[in-house]
């Protein structure tokens, strides 16, 4: 089975169709599946539903889906760092579904590993419990969750091989692991793509067997909030 596409735009070829729902891994901008969010933008898919951490920033990652109108709603962490985003979602233009982070990463996970929902304490007696089942463990009072499973899942890696076995840098793993599995077909960007064997088996992030289509491609890798300490 091929995995391996020679550019963003291939990988894509025949998944995209109008009103789907996306996964996307990242946090802020770190590892973020760049070359394929901007494959998404110029092919002009529309209505999207897209499962993120966060939508980047106004000019960078899901940002640029937003500011061509391509998505009609995210489920989301946090909004602060893209002005666009939040005044698409204060103006109604947006929809938004809030999530805690770890219920979110759960949601991805469970919906990768045949679970239809979990119950989690994270968020009882707030507006995030609004409409959700309660139940009571061991009398404490629990909220049902549903696992998020995608029609596409978009993530970033460090390394490949081309059977699709994924390693990721340090804390640019993120959310990149559940939004892979979670989604029925996933494509994975990586900055490289080693001979089959090169990688330890110990070392593999992700197996293969949840990755169908890869790209190699080169990454700017921006920096969201660069703080640096004033020279004495």
């Amino acid at each position: 089975m091929k995995k391996v596409y020679g550019s963003a735009q291939e990988a894509l070829d025949g998944l995209l169709f109008d009103g789907m729902m996306i996964a996307a891994g990242g946090f802020g901008l770190c590892g973020i599946p760049e070359l394929l969010i901007a494959a998404i933008r110029d092919a002009g898919t529309k209505n999207l539903t897209v499962a993120s951490n966060n939508a980047g920033v106004d000019d960078f990652g899901l940002g640029v889906l937003l500011q061509t109108r391509q998505v009609k709603k995210m489920i989301s962490s946090y909004v602060g760092e893209n002005a666009e985003f939040m005044r698409q979602y204060l103006s109604g233009e947006l929809e938004l579904e809030f999530n805690p982070q770890g219920t979110l990463a759960e949601r991805m996970r469970a919906g990768g590993a045949g679970i239809p929902g979990f119950y989690t304490k994270t968020g009882v007696g707030t507006v995030i419990a609004e409409g959700k089942e309660h139940k009571e463990f061991n009398g404490q009072t629990y909220i049902l969750e549903k696992a998020i499973v995608a029609d596409l899942s978009i993530v970033k890696a460090w390394r490949a091989d081309p059977s699709g076995n994924l390693v990721f840098r340090k804390t640019a793993r993120n959310f990149n692991p559940p939004a892979a599995t979670c989604g029925t077909i996933c494509v994975a960007e990586v900055e490289e793509i080693v001979p089959l064997g090169t990688l330890d088996p110990d070392h593999i992030h992700l197996p293969g067997i949840y990755v169908h289509r890869l790209v190699q491609g080169h990454h700017e890798k921006r920096i969201e909030q660069r703080t640096v300490r004033k020279r004495a």
